[in-house]
């Protein structure tokens, strides 16, 4: 079976996920953002959280849709591969670049990040994918998760501290960042996209790939049976948030199951009324969907030139545009920094408008 007609409701999630993720990353003041935009300081989730675990949800959905009856051979293992070192390299060249001589940071280089974790799970997931049955899947799952849950809370230390599920040196992820990464990590002590919480997040798109496998299946109640998938992630994951709470710094396995389980109800929702209905809506969000990762890039590199260019010696290009066009004494501080972000929101989707038109697909 090739997929010939594109899942609408797919494209719309991934462009309204890329949306939010815009919304989240360019307030107009990091100051004053209403709480649901930030992230969890800890535990916790907030709809900034959402973010990032559902993009990699509708990762593991086009891996399915891409590699169904693909064969595992050489040619297939090297464009993964390369699609991958893209998407590191992509990811690093936003935390080296500089919009000015010499454009590259060469003192302070942070190693992880977004479009890096998403190249390590791609290719790990594709590669499980192409290799493993459903049932070796989900047995890789489960013991990830499990396995992840049992070495941060009761694995000692190598100087035989009792392990915590704080922030702080005796907490595993931050640990083996903290060693293996020091001095080129977000944080002194931790990174939200570190070595150690990578391999809970390669499950949240391996639950993307069963979700995948149910939409372009010829089961007769696919959106009953994505109910219960949904429904089942949830209650499990929020009764697992009892011993091992939401997380999205350690991406905790409950956070997986969670953050999981809502992605697929969403899904759902929109299968159910632009695929199953046929109501088109939402265009626009889908011209997002369509050059995902080009826009999202976009939108980082201008943003880190907006911080970094000054006009003068201490205002920089973005706190300039913020102050003098959407700062008024009759506007709350978080209202105006919200219609900051929203703005930059509408210009990225203009230009994905442009592109859309024009046949513009940039492929990572």
């Amino acid at each position: 079976m090739r997929i010939t007609k594109r899942i609408q409701s797919v494209d719309f999630l991934r462009g309204l996920t890329i949306m939010l993720m815009i919304l989240v990353n360019t307030p107009g003041d990091w100051s004053y953002v209403y709480t649901p935009l930030l992230h969890a300081e800890w535990n916790g989730l907030t709809l900034a959280d959402f973010v990032f675990p559902f993009f990699l949800f509708i990762v593991g959905i086009s891996i399915s849709f891409v590699y169904k009856h693909k064969k595992a051979d050489r040619a297939i293992y090297k464009k993964i591969l390369i699609r991958s070192l893209k998407l590191i390299a992509l990811g690093l060249f936003i935390n080296v670049f500089l919009p000015y001589f010499p454009f590259i940071e060469t003192e302070s280089i942070r190693l992880p990040g977004v479009l890096q974790r998403i190249g390590i799970i791609f290719c790990v997931a594709s590669i499980l994918y192409l290799n493993c049955n459903r049932k070796q899947l989900v047995f890789i799952a489960v013991t990830i998760l499990v396995g992840y849950w049992i070495w941060l809370a009761y694995i000692p230390l190598p100087d035989g501290t009792s392990p915590t599920l704080e922030r702080g040196p005796n907490n595993w992820a931050n640990y083996l960042d903290y060693v293996l990464l020091k001095g080129y990590i977000w944080k002194p002590d931790y990174d939200p996209e570190g070595i150690l919480s990578t391999l809970p997040a390669i499950v949240t798109t391996i639950t993307g790939i069963f979700v995948g496998e149910v939409l372009v299946s010829t089961a007769k109640r696919k959106l009953g049976l994505l109910t219960v998938m949904g429904g089942g992630f949830m209650i499990i994951g929020y009764l697992w948030s009892i011993f091992f709470p939401i997380n999205k710094v350690l991406w905790s396995s409950s956070f997986v199951l969670v953050t999981s389980g809502y992605a697929t109800m969403f899904l759902v929702l929109f299968h159910y009324f632009m695929d199953h209905k046929k109501h088109d809506f939402g265009s626009l969000v889908k011209y997002v969907g369509a050059n995902a990762i080009s826009i999202y890039f976009s939108s980082m590199i201008l943003a880190k030139s907006f911080y970094l260019i000054k006009i003068d010696s201490q205002t920089s290009v973005h706190q300039f545009l913020f102050e003098t066009f959407f700062v008024y004494p009759s506007i709350d501080k978080p209202l105006s920094s919200f219609f900051y972000a929203l703005v930059v929101v509408g210009f990225y989707t203009l230009l994905a408008y442009f592109l859309y038109k024009k046949k513009i697909f940039i492929k990572v």
